[in-house]
């Protein structure tokens, strides 16, 4: 019988999470040895966009180090997690039958906020993935209704996470960290505590409705996932890991529904 998993949030941060002492990925890895190993994951990436809905699977997928001027050892890291084509014509069907176009995507890599979470998660690479796209030119509520659409896949043992970060202005990055900025902590304040309180016409509404919402997302490709992984679980949201890196760099996971 399979497991009814929750939808998952996580702010993903740059690839050297993996290897700088960032207690991110020890957050990830403590949920997910806490629970059953997943039937097959659904990520959909800030770092995978589109102009339209797409769904992808691969018979191996690539790893892709999407990045410059890091440590050599992440470009030696490698995700060849398998696909599933099958629960990717799934995935199609039912955003077909929630009315939401789905476009081909031929793409047959896993970009890093996919695969760096996917890494700290399931080391093993045993768990198919399928991939979703971003669409930087719809809003919260597209990705809520992306979500909603899938949310029955939580009863067939499937995981749905968006990867993305709750602040997202590299601009701003101090990598020898530093005292975080009002502006960080008012925005990160404002949307924990509606996501908090499943106050869903105010996070639907962020961008007019949060302090210093441009500010933390010039553009905002980064935190449509969470809208993605709070349709698909629902409103009631556990913290799963909360913190501020490299001082605007908000690094918090959440759990929908679950």
């Amino acid at each position: 019988m399979s497991s009814r998993f929750p939808s998952l949030f996580l702010s993903h941060g740059g690839p050297s999470v993996l290897i700088d002492g960032s207690p991110a990925p020890a957050a990830w890895r403590d949920w997910a040895a806490s629970h059953p190993v997943p039937r097959a994951v659904v990520m959909l990436s800030a770092h995978r966009p589109a102009l339209a809905a797409t769904v992808a699977s691969a018979d191996t997928w690539r790893t892709i180090h999407d990045f410059r001027g890091f440590p050599a050892e992440l470009y030696e890291l490698s995700y060849p997690a398998p696909g599933d084509a099958t629960l990717a014509e799934q995935v199609r069907a039912r955003l077909a039958a929630a009315g939401i176009a789905v476009e081909p995507d031929h793409r047959d890599g896993l970009d890093h906020g996919a695969w760096v979470p996917l890494l700290a998660m399931y080391p093993e690479h045993n768990v198919p993935v399928v991939a979703l796209s971003v669409l930087p030119r719809a809003d919260a509520a597209a990705h809520y209704a992306l979500g909603q659409a899938l949310a029955g896949l939580a009863d067939e043992g499937i995981l749905v996470i968006g990867s993305g970060s709750l602040t997202h202005n590299l601009y701003e990055v101090m990598w020898n960290d530093g005292e975080v900025p009002d502006w960080v902590s008012e925005f990160r304040d404002w949307m924990l505590a509606r996501l908090a309180e499943g106050d869903l016409d105010a996070l639907l509404d962020w961008q007019a409705r949060a302090p210093y919402a441009a500010e933390n997302h010039p553009t905002d490709e980064h935190l449509l996932p969470l809208f993605f992984a709070l349709g698909a679980g629902g409103r009631e949201s556990t913290p799963l890991h909360a913190g501020v890196e490299h001082r605007s760099v908000a690094m918090d996971a959440l759990v929908f529904g679950g």
